[in-house]
């Protein structure tokens, strides 16, 4: 069967627009360094050709200001077939300000969009124009708060790994800052026993421990059979996480905050992790994610995509070297909340869908009561 040509006439960007929304959690949560009630999305709309792309991330409001405000005005014009070029522009309008931190959240979210924009466009899966190397892009449920009750532990460990059938979860550990170690064990035993033998079981301290103090919590924990440890120290403390690297089994992962190729340069370089973590909302979007990609494939590293999971998949089945997707609690209610076409992980994986862009429409009537921008 002939395959018609595709065609698109120039389509410059005409315009981005950020709307905020704060949606509360379902109960309280924390991690080993951080809690939290409610999550807050910048969604971006990017315009260009009669059609529209979305992108989101999430982070603070003030992001939604450098959208508008900032790189708004960079894109301004550039044709949307040319993402790179936006790329480009974006990364020269935010010079001044630095290109790390919430900037490059914001320019994530843009990026996301113009990607998806492309996409529709040209009529194509998001996946489809990436280039795709996979079918399925294999998931791991993430949540397991250290705020969450047995019973809550138990019923959400059991509803991925029974009800869904991901052979993969994880529960967070490093409790009140990493100094009630007794409990962290006594979780990791609990999240063992509703899953079983079968299921791989991830820990994240989110960067609670020490270094030898992490060695020992997981070496106490052998009998678990932990085969991800996630941030047992900082992403930032290279050193510390080689360290834990070396002494124990399980896969040290970090990489998550990175926002920038440099610092993803000097993770890979350091012999610090086993892979590399990054986050599509964060670390510059889909452009930033392929050269991440390509630096972890230089050091002989996978990549696993850090939350946003709808974001992220279509990115994923284009990347060689990925490992797997956090399906995370949070970010799957949100996601499911407000968009149509979201994805079903029954099995342990997702597939992107056939229609143009990432495939999700949104639920303006469903966002609204969110809104706060």
């Amino acid at each position: 069967m002939a395959v018609p040509a595709l065609s698109v006439a120039e389509a410059p960007i005409t315009a981005l627009q950020a709307t905020v929304y704060t949606v509360p959690t379902d109960g309280p949560e924390a991690d080993g360094t951080f809690s939290w009630d409610s999550t807050t999305m910048v969604l971006v709309h990017a315009a260009a050709g009669g059609k529209t792309g979305l992108g989101w991330t999430y982070a603070p409001a003030a992001a939604a200001r450098l959208v508008e405000g900032l790189l708004g005005p960079a894109v301004q014009g550039v044709d949307a077939l040319d993402v790179p070029a936006a790329a480009a522009a974006m990364a020269r309008a935010v010079r001044n300000p630095g290109r790390t931190g919430l900037a490059s959240y914001a320019i994530s979210a843009v990026d996301c969009a113009l990607w998806d924009l492309k996409a529709r466009l040209l009529d194509l899966p998001l996946h489809r124009l990436l280039g795709g190397v996979r079918d399925k892009v294999d998931v791991y449920g993430s949540g397991g708060f250290t705020t969450y009750s047995d019973d809550q532990l138990r019923e959400q460990l059991e509803g991925w790994a029974s009800g869904q059938r991901i052979p993969r979860v994880k529960i967070k550990i490093g409790q009140d800052g990493g100094t009630d170690e007794p409990r962290d064990l006594e979780r990791i035993r609990q999240a063992r026993a509703a899953v079983g033998p079968g299921t791989e079981l991830f820990v994240d301290a989110n960067g609670a421990y020490t270094a030898k103090q992490a060695v020992r919590v997981l070496r106490r924990a052998a009998e678990d059979h932990v085969t991800w440890f996630e941030e047992p120290v900082s992403s930032d403390d290279l050193a510390g996480l080689r360290v834990v690297r070396g002494a124990v089994d399980a896969d040290v992962a970090a990489g998550e905050y990175g926002t920038g190729l440099p610092y993803y340069q000097r993770l890979c370089a350091a012999d610090a992790v086993d892979c590399v973590q990054a986050d599509v909302s964060r670390c510059g979007g889909i452009s930033e994610w392929l050269r991440i990609a390509a630096v972890a494939a230089a050091h002989g590293l996978e990549v696993s995509g850090h939350c946003a999971p709808h974001l992220s998949a279509a990115v994923a089945a284009a990347t060689p070297n990925f490992r797997h997707l956090e399906w995370f609690h949070d970010h799957v209610r949100i996601e499911n909340l407000f968009f149509d076409g979201t994805l079903d992980p029954d099995g342990g994986w997702v597939r992107s869908g056939p229609g143009p862009g990432n495939g999700l429409t949104l639920r303006s009537a469903a966002a609204e009561p969110y809104r706060v921008r």
